[in-house]
């Protein structure tokens, strides 16, 4: 036996119904929005430590040759930016890219699917360090000379994104305590562009170019340090939730006194946010 119910006998199913199609539509805009927005972008910009070139404290040799990121102390080292972003549960690696220019020996692309954010790491030639510098202040002035990246995935496949960072980094020895850069790096105007600079005494001494990029610093150094990857991998679990500057300034404190053994209070005397 089959019922049929009439509209007019049954108002009150007629309004669920009508409720059910709105929800519905509703639920499947978010979903779209949700698809369509946009992935944010860090870009890491890595001066392989170098015995030779950089004015650093020497470290054992296949720590300190710029020539060899595999096992360099800034990249395939254990707390290496290319290491420990690898062995992270929450980053998945997308993509490796060998040389993609002259002075990057090799690229490294992450995915954090949680937040929606790319992580692009380029390993520079140890005695490339001013350019490793000057390519970070043109990332962090939005004038970055690539505009999209392709990357290779592991089904085989190539996709792009974008080559425009919302967050730039440098990490590696603080060249400008060895030299100056010869150019101004005028930022472009409009976005919210940020910065991360985990260098020794960052803060002094690329205040003045990054400066003029129009980048906001939210996490750099006023002392000697080491720029290991789990102080960047602790500031960005920050600045992917969209914390403060300051509280990813203690997130990073946390994590060098942890892996460094200091006391909280002196990490946090290492670190700075904002001007």
């Amino acid at each position: 036996m089959s019922v049929a119910f009439q509209d007019s006998q049954s108002p009150s199913l007629r309004r669920i119904a009508a409720n059910l199609f709105i929800l519905t539509a509703v639920m499947l805009v978010g979903v779209q929005v949700v698809a369509q927005e946009r992935a944010r972008i860090v870009h890491v910009f890595v001066a392989l430590a170098d015995n030779a070139h950089q004015g650093i404290v020497p470290v054992p040799a296949a720590l300190g040759n710029g020539d060899d990121p595999g096992r360099n102390l800034y990249w395939g080292a254990a707390y290496g930016v290319r290491t420990y972003f690898r062995k992270s549960t929450e980053w998945g690696e997308v993509g490796v890219i060998e040389h993609p220019s002259a002075p990057v020996l090799e690229r490294v692309v992450f995915f954090n699917a949680s937040h929606n954010v790319y992580l692009i790491a380029d390993a520079y030639q140890g005695r490339e360090i001013k350019e490793t510098i000057a390519d970070f202040f043109q990332a962090a002035a939005g004038l970055e000379k690539e505009k999209t990246i392709r990357v290779k995935a592991a089904n085989g496949k190539w996709f792009e994104i974008s080559a425009q960072p919302d967050l730039a980094v440098y990490v590696g020895h603080d060249g400008l305590m060895d030299f100056a850069m010869e150019r101004n790096f005028q930022g472009e105007t409009g976005g919210e562009r940020q910065a991360i600079i985990l260098a020794c005494a960052s803060k002094a001494y690329f205040g003045p170019d990054l400066k003029s990029t129009g980048a906001q610093p939210i996490l750099w150094t006023t002392g000697l340090m080491a720029p290991e990857a789990y102080t960047l991998k602790d500031a960005l679990d920050g600045w992917m939730a969209r914390e403060s500057p300051e509280e990813i300034r203690k997130r990073a404190a946390g994590a060098y006194a942890k892996y460094q053994k200091i006391g909280l209070n002196a990490a946090l005397r290492l670190f700075s946010a904002g001007w």
